[in-house]
């Protein structure tokens, strides 16, 4: 009989965790595009023999527990017995991954002694796969259009390199020599997964990592569950609406439907738009992002294993955004994926009062510049980056400025040097945009403006959500502002977009982004005018919206003026 005590179980869960960590580390420091080096677009996982997670590190929350399906996806076709020691394998197709054909996959079988223990799996965002436009196009009627689509298929076959296969890989991105770095950053990642698995094996044996391994699972559904079995059966129910789905201005509905049963939880996204546009993806990223929202409110202080998440249950409809089937587009997945994870705070909202936060700015506001790099004799760029935004306030605090949104997690914003020396423009301005976040006794988080100066002929690729249904307030807070782009071109004037696909721009252009803010918490009329006032030497809002919206009045030396602002909230009815 396996058996294990409490001290070996603790030392080796942090060992799994650390493991994880060590190959992050790698990918990152070894890969070749500033997306990955500098963004942290990417994610790890290793993962025991079962396909089951044993530890996870930071990354993005958007594909939590999401490379432990690729595992068993790979099974499921060919069987546990198809791995061979020495294996790599790739896979991008988005209705097996659920992510757009950018997030590639690599999986690697880890065996000591003979014997298949575990894998070590990363996925990381490419940036380009051979879209009909450089990175992911914005128009995509059908994912014909946005790149090689992969199902899982050997790069390494028993140790041996099939570079033939690299070679394709190589072939159909602009950026081949780029993409084959990335993926030997994977490869690395790879590497030290299993270097340090085998290390771990040989120090504590199968027997007794196996037994460590079952008693952490059991731990942390037993937490879970127990947690779940608190909160009060029901069934809870919200719906949303992203602006459009990149085609047309319908907008397009997430519908969710929440039941609590004892200590277990139903998802059910029936209701939600069919399948539309570029904004849908497999049902495998659908649980993933399902995992994140459950994640913040059950047990967040505990690391993901294969333990979580088996109180919860997840569907969809087939042929909906979130359950995509051949040939609906996938580049812009995420959108609906943010919105949802707010949707199940909003929906829990009124049972765990203490735990929810009002909905964030909502979506990965991406900005994509293109064209060719005079500096570098004229060689093709190509600039992709997710902008941050204001978070939602809570009961007890306001909510995050600027701050990456809920699916990217430890993704970063560029800095400055990053953008100014890899490609050809110049950051006029950054900061916090004033008087975003939603107003409330606890003030939603602001977003975020940027001022890009281009330097050469480009093209221009925008995808900002959540314009029309900005993050709304929870408790009487209000709602905060969303989105805009306004572009100024030189002897043409202003265009404002949220969302276009390879607009020409020339040299000497100004992009003037400005990302949402948070929902507000609690009506603003009683904010303590102390932290309002704060607010305005902060910057954070103006005079007059702390008058307008807060009531709170200051004198020209910035005080409070207790007499002026009794008076204004007086007649607003605080």
């Amino acid at each position: 009989m396996r058996n294990t005590d409490p001290i070996t179980t603790e030392i080796i869960r942090n060992a799994f965790i650390s493991i994880a960590m060590d190959m992050n580390a790698t990918l990152i420091r070894s890969a070749f595009t500033p997306v990955i080096y500098e963004g942290k677009d990417c994610s790890v996982a290793l993962i025991d023999k079962n396909g089951d997670v044993l530890g996870q590190s930071l990354g993005l929350p958007l594909f939590l527990g999401n490379l432990e399906i690729c595992v068993k996806i790979i099974a499921d076709k060919w069987g546990w017995d198809y791995f061979k020691e020495g294996d790599v394998f790739y896979m991008n197709d988005s209705y097996m991954t659920g992510t757009h054909l950018n997030d590639s996959t690599i999986i690697m079988p880890i065996f000591w002694r003979g014997e298949l223990v575990g894998f070590a799996a990363s996925r990381a965002h490419w940036l380009d796969v051979g879209a009909k436009d450089p990175g992911n196009p914005v128009d995509s009627h059908e994912i014909y259009q946005e790149g090689m689509r992969w199902g899982p298929t050997r790069l390494y076959d028993g140790g041996s390199a099939r570079d033939d296969v690299i070679e394709l890989l190589r072939l159909n991105s602009r950026f081949g020599d780029a993409l084959i770095g990335d993926m030997n950053a994977q490869i690395a990642a790879g590497r030290t997964g299993e270097k340090r698995m085998r290390a771990l094996f040989e120090r504590f044996g199968k027997d007794t990592i196996e037994a460590a391994r079952d008693e952490i699972f059991r731990q942390t559904e037993a937490r879970e569950r127990q947690t779940i079995a608190a909160l009060p059966d029901g069934v809870y129910r919200a719906e949303g609406y992203l602006d459009n789905n990149g085609l047309s201005d319908e907008a397009v509905k997430v519908n969710l439907e929440l039941g609590i049963d004892g200590d277990n939880i139903r998802v059910d996204l029936a209701g939600s738009s069919a399948q539309t546009g570029p904004v849908n993806c497999g049902i495998t990223q659908t649980i993933a992002a399902t995992r994140v929202a459950y994640k913040l409110l059950i047990c967040p202080e505990l690391p993901p294993n294969g333990g979580s998440f088996r109180p919860l249950q997840v569907s969809a409809p087939q042929a909906s955004i979130f359950n995509a089937v051949e040939p609906a587009a996938c580049s812009w997945y995420f959108s609906s994926l943010g919105l949802l994870i707010d949707l199940v705070v909003k929906a829990l909202s009124e049972v765990i009062p203490d735990k929810a936060a009002a909905a964030h700015y909502g979506d990965s506001m991406v900005i994509s510049l293109s064209g060719k790099d005079p500096r570098h004799d004229d060689e093709f760029y190509l600039m992709l980056e997710p902008t941050t935004g204001g978070w939602g306030a809570f009961d007890g605090g306001d909510g995050a400025n600027s701050l990456i949104n809920n699916v990217n997690g430890g993704f970063k914003d560029l800095p400055i040097e990053i953008f100014e020396s890899k490609y050809p423009l110049m950051i006029r301005d950054y900061g916090v945009r004033q008087d975003s976040g939603g107003p409330g006794k606890f003030r939603g988080g602001n977003g975020t403006y940027r001022e890009y100066e281009l330097l050469t002929d480009s093209s221009l690729s925008l995808w900002f959500e959540r314009s029309k249904t900005t993050a709304w307030g929870l408790f009487g807070g209000e709602s905060a502002r969303g989105p805009i782009v306004k572009v100024d071109i030189p002897g043409q004037g202003t265009e404002s977009y949220t969302k276009v696909n390879a607009r020409a721009v020339p040299k000497g252009t100004v992009i003037r982004s400005f990302t949402g803010g948070g929902g507000g918490f609690g009506p603003a009329i009683e904010r303590d005018p102390a932290r309002v006032r704060e607010d305005v030497l902060d910057g954070y809002i103006s005079l007059e919206h702390a008058r307008q919206a807060y009531g709170v009045a200051l004198t020209d030396g910035l005080e409070v003026d207790e007499a002026a602002t009794a008076n204004l909230r007086r007649k607003a009815g605080g």
